[in-house]
């Protein structure tokens, strides 16, 4: 643990954003976006083995046991990180990305100040676009913060991992994280708005029925704000009404252009002057031009009203270039902004004891049966669940089942029985 504590200090130090660990290989990080190997520092698969149960609490550990992978945020040397551990041949590999101790402002991050505008919304749907590791998170979190600061607003987010926490300020944020503190997105959406929410901040549109929801949350007055992956904003509006049938695909097209506010396309560019990388956005505005257009399913001309939108706000990504990256003199060195602090949350999570048997149940749903023919070492230290086979009165078969066993599991390993040849059970 020390060794890994000292590795995130030096990695902080040196502005890296991510590192990757895996057994036997040498240390590879990311710099100002360019992968780099260090061949003198090293892990064992052994020693990760031990990494992984020293940072991995009860519940993380049986959802790494059933589906060999995990998602999850924590503190470590005041250096807040998000990790991903997963198995591969070699054994647990950790994929390791450094967040700030505490939450960066939109100047601090070299945004553009028209985002600002954001935090003065009361309703509508702001979509946050960009590729994995653009900054996406980050740069919700920055509006977020802007909101807690200048207004009194009942913020819920609905994330997954929980990234950033915060402390209330002049609004009231109550952090809720996917597997841990609610069931799915769905199930999150559908209890936010009993809440009393004046802002719904969804971690990520990725199902339908999420989708949908959020339009719904949208619709009914409320400021929400929300991340896709997408490059362009056309590509965004695209995504959104095609995860529906075609003859519901009109429908949503009226009602994410009655609440679409913005959309803001976010990438990491690596100036070379700078020599280090900043966001490089594109704008688009819920303008009435822009409504229209999305409701008569216009969407190749999206680009075309961002060229022309300039008085609205808006930004191709060449023009965000050329007008305020290229002429701006001023910028925050990443490492200020990423800087390592102790974390501004002063209470520790905690877990009712009401609930805190279900967590475990939210959170251990495996995507493919644990119990397959070929399982990698690491899997091999998990007992899979005991079904006895009797004979019945009837002169068939019953299964005999321990009522604590996982029902997934249970699943699996009855249809792989069902499969044997009768000679062989």
């Amino acid at each position: 643990m020390k060794q890994f504590n000292d590795m995130v200090l030096a990695a902080v130090k040196d502005g890296i954003s991510d590192l990757h660990i895996s057994g036997n290989q040498p240390l590879v990080f990311r710099r100002n976006g360019t992968i780099h190997t260090d061949r003198a520092v090293r892990w064992t698969s052994a020693e990760i083995d031990n990494l992984v149960k020293e940072l991995l609490s009860p519940v993380n550990l049986q959802i790494l046991r059933s589906r060999w992978s995990v998602d999850f945020a924590f503190t470590v040397q005041h250096v807040r990180i998000r990790m991903n551990v997963f198995n591969t041949v070699r054994g647990l590999s950790l994929a390791v990305r450094l967040l700030p101790g505490t939450v960066p402002t939109i100047g601090m991050l070299n945004l553009h100040p028209s985002l600002l505008q954001i935090g003065e919304l009361t309703t509508g749907l702001i979509l946050i676009c960009g590729t994995t590791g653009c900054g996406k998170t980050t740069t919700i979190a920055a509006i977020l913060e802007e909101i807690n600061r200048s207004r009194s607003a009942h913020i819920v987010t609905l994330e997954d991992p929980v990234e950033y926490r915060f402390v209330s300020k002049q609004s009231f944020i109550q952090q809720r994280e996917v597997g841990t503190h609610v069931a799915t997105f769905r199930q999150g959406l559908l209890d936010v708005l009993r809440e009393d929410p004046d802002v719904i901040v969804v971690g990520e549109l990725r199902e339908p029925e999420t989708i949908r929801l959020t339009l719904d949350a949208a619709e009914s007055g409320h400021l929400v704000i929300a991340s896709i992956h997408a490059a362009r904003a056309e590509d965004a509006i695209y995504r959104i009404c095609n995860s529906f049938p075609l003859d519901s695909q009109d429908a949503i097209r009226f009602q994410l252009a009655s609440t679409l506010s913005w959309v803001v396309i976010q990438q990491l560019l690596y100036v070379e002057r700078l020599r280090f990388r900043v966001p490089l956005l594109s704008i688009l505005r819920g303008t009435q031009p822009v409504k229209g257009l999305i409701r008569e399913n216009r969407l190749p001309q999206i680009e075309n009203a961002m060229h022309t939108g300039k008085k609205d706000g808006m930004f191709t990504k060449e023009r965000y270039l050329d007008e305020f990256l290229t002429p701006k003199e001023n910028f925050v060195l990443p490492v200020q902004s990423f800087r390592p602090a102790p974390e501004s949350v002063p209470d520790a999570g905690y877990t009712s004891s009401l609930i805190g048997g279900a967590v475990q149940n939210i959170r251990s749903t495996p995507n493919v049966s644990p119990w397959t023919e070929r399982r990698t070492a690491a899997a091999d230290t998990l007992s899979p669940p005991t079904i006895a086979f009797q004979a019945g009165s009837d002169g068939g078969s019953q299964y005999v089942i321990d009522d604590n066993e996982n029902l997934e599991d249970l699943i699996a390993q009855l249809g792989k029985a069902a499969i044997i040849p009768s000679e062989e059970k």
